[in-house]
């Protein structure tokens, strides 16, 4: 590793750095206002949390809420701590060995959050699945981790993965999460289970997911694999029935007694600069420590139910899972939604606390300006004068004069509206997953919603830095979290250490060596600066990878390369970062184009002869052809054929604008020649 310049946060008084000497402790020096004191976040696991920040519990009635048939279903603190326990408990009837995986493919919901913890209590490595995937990353991911148990959301996504699942030979068990009236009176016919017993008795076949021997037929058509010849398929209320009988104070200690803070929790799949993803080790310590150190350093962060948290990114991302334990630790009020219901339940849940990408801003942004094409006069002008003076808007100090006062006639008008869309009542908005615009922070704080942007890395467990109240800075990512270190090495990449980082990437050395450097700096692969205030600004990106403003990594060398196999193709470049989907520029091979299409009775001499429509769809069936086999946020929607790389920048503007082949955002590998099993399981 060159040799970075260190930039010492320890001296800085935003923020104090982790040492032996203070007894493991990060105290923020920070004021935080929170009720909480600050905790000892070292030495922790995950289900501790479920004991409070500082060992004690906050009780909730509301601690956790789902929308079901029209209304919101609530779980107190208690009764989803009981749930946990007793499923852990009861997931000691399948002779599992501690460490082994369990794989989890399940919706960002109660469920969810019941089977991660219940998992991590009984002292087993989960491994949640993104459901956006292709099923053939799935199977993958299945294989590598050896998971003998699945844990999935529902009787219809078992149905998708079901003619599948031969191909994961140590898969035993399906656990389903939520079910239909009568489906476990069904599923368990002829096979009656007794509460006491103490292992799991053997299934009748009118328990078992038959996979007969016919589904060897398999698209690459290799020799059948050794499968086993049924699956045992239960309902997870029926797990946690198993585990009642044996539920006490003195066993869920034991659980407790027996997961170590050093031991790996999770292995999180991310995307790599190949079409496999590698999975990131994650232990318990590192994870706890970094939920405590996040929520701990936030100012005037309160605890118990009034602070409000709308939860809609996906929980089998690192972003929205730390926060998910943070909130209950604090004892916040957790309300699940998804994409597709997120502004409806904006106005019914009021949050104080949001986390996000920089998508929904966008469109937020986007239909804001939209109105003033469709108001009179009057208020077009009115509403026009209120955007320009949010472009002047400093969040890290109070509008003075003049300014002051049209702020103020603003608010009344305008600004009051505009928080409308999100209840009214937040307190925070905070944005992480990708690269958030400065001008999107001053347009919604100066409207009294103020949006802070983070920046953290799977590998490092979540959270890096993020602005606050007090220390907003747009444009930057803000001032790091207690017990981080940031330094700059010679070519601007940004490196970190601290307690919080990955032991690994699952089975790949050769990446971890990479990636971890002997004295424990980890290289981000981002290319960044630090300010006189060391407030850290992401300038670039270092790795083969980029993301979406939805927060997506993609991958641009697999999907150029598949191009670039073609002899049509000169050269291909793969664009999207910070954009809500994948575009590409290609240059065609004039030669080889000119050979392919001379006998289709085209003018070849008009200067621009290979835009005709029947060529840009050649090119286009070169596009689906590569769109196969990837997920689909991550497939190519556009593309521009131009004779030259120059001017890329003018060729990107254009694609994301209303040019550039394909502008009906296209689905992945929808021709014939992609099978189902190359395609996503779910969009979102």
């Amino acid at each position: 590793m060159t040799t970075p310049t260190l930039f010492n946060l320890a001296l800085r008084e935003a923020y104090s750095l982790w040492h032996p000497k203070n007894g493991n402790q990060l105290e923020p020096s920070i004021p935080t206002g929170s009720a909480c004191p600050s905790p000892t976040i070292l030495h922790r696991t995950l289900p501790s949390l479920l004991n409070g920040a500082n060992g004690l519990a906050v009780a909730n009635d509301r601690a956790l809420n789902q929308w079901r048939k029209g209304r919101w279903q609530s779980f107190s603190t208690e009764a989803f701590r009981r749930a946990v326990e007793e499923f852990a408990l009861g997931l000691e009837t399948f002779r599992l060995q501690r460490g082994d995986r369990v794989a989890l493919m399940m919706h960002s919901d109660v469920g969810f959050a019941i089977a991660d913890l219940g998992t991590l209590l009984a002292g087993f490595v989960n491994v949640p699945i993104d459901l956006t995937q292709t099923i053939e990353n799935i199977l993958l991911i299945l294989q590598e981790v050896e998971a003998p148990l699945l844990v999935i959301s529902n009787p219809a996504l078992l149905d998708q993965i079901r003619p599948y699942l031969w191909e994961v030979p140590t898969l035993k068990t399906v656990i389903v999460a939520e079910v239909p009236d009568g489906w476990q009176a069904e599923q368990t016919r002829g096979s009656e289970v007794s509460a006491s017993d103490a292992v799991l008795p053997t299934p009748a076949p009118e328990t078992c997911l038959q996979i007969p021997h016919l589904l060897c037929e398999t698209p690459t058509q290799q020799p059948c694999l050794p499968v086993p010849q049924a699956l045992r398929v239960c309902a997870l209320a029926e797990v946690r029935e198993w585990g009642r009988p044996g539920w006490s104070t003195e066993a869920v200690q034991a659980l407790e007694d027996a997961v170590a803070p050093a031991d790996l929790a999770t292995i999180i799949y991310i995307a790599s600069e190949t079409k496999r993803p590698k999975g990131v080790m994650l232990s318990h310590e590192a994870i706890a420590a970094n939920v405590l150190a996040s929520f701990s350093s936030y100012p005037n962060l309160q605890t118990g139910p009034d602070e409000v948290a709308l939860l809609f990114l996906p929980l089998n991302h690192i972003f929205a899972r730390v926060f998910l334990y943070g909130h209950l630790a604090w004892g916040h009020s957790i309300y699940f939604s998804d994409p597709n219901h997120l502004i409806k339940h904006l106005r019914r849940v009021k949050p104080t606390l949001l986390i996000t990408v920089p998508r929904l801003l966008e469109k937020v942004h986007e239909r804001i300006l939209d109105q003033v094409n469709h108001l009179s006069h009057f208020d077009r002008r009115v509403l026009q004068w209120a955007i320009n003076l949010t472009a002047r808007f400093d969040p890290s100090q109070p509008p003075q004069k003049l300014y002051r006062l049209q702020m103020q006639l603003a608010e009344r008008l305008v600004f009051v509206k505009w928080r409308e869309v999100f209840g009214g009542r937040l307190k925070a908005c905070i944005c992480g997953g990708a690269a958030l615009s400065s001008n999107l922070v001053k347009f919604f704080s100066a409207a009294g919603v103020p949006v802070y942007q983070g920046y953290g890395l799977t590998e490092t467990s979540g959270v890096l830095t993020y602005t606050r109240a007090g220390h907003n800075r747009p444009g930057t990512v803000g001032l790091p979290i207690p017990g981080v270190e940031i330094a700059l090495a010679a070519d601007q990449e940004v490196l970190v250490r601290a307690p919080f980082l990955m032991q690994g990437y699952y089975h790949d050395p050769a990446a971890t060596a990479a990636a971890l450097t002997p004295d424990g700096w980890l290289h981000t692969g981002d290319f960044g600066t630090l300010d006189a205030d060391g407030f850290l600004t992401i300038t670039g990106v270092k790795k083969a990878l980029f993301k979406l403003c939805t927060g997506k990594y993609v991958s641009p060398r697999p999907l150029e390369q598949e191009l670039m196999a073609s002899p049509l193709v000169a050269k291909a470049i793969t664009v999207g970062a910070n954009h809500k989907f994948c575009a590409m520029v290609i240059v065609p091979n004039l030669d080889a184009l000119r050979r392919q299409v001379e006998h289709w009775d085209l003018d070849l001499t008009q200067p621009d002869w290979w835009h005709h429509p029947r060529i840009t769809a050649l090119y286009q069936s070169l596009i689906d052809t590569a769109n196969c086999h990837f997920p689909y946020w991550s497939t190519v929607r556009k593309f521009a054929l131009v004779d030259q790389i120059e001017g890329l920048d003018e060729v990107v503007e254009r694609l994301y604008g209303d040019s550039g082949v394909r502008g009906d955002g296209g689905d992945e590998g929808d021709g014939e020649a992609c099978p189902v099993y190359a395609r996503s399981l779910m969009r979102y």
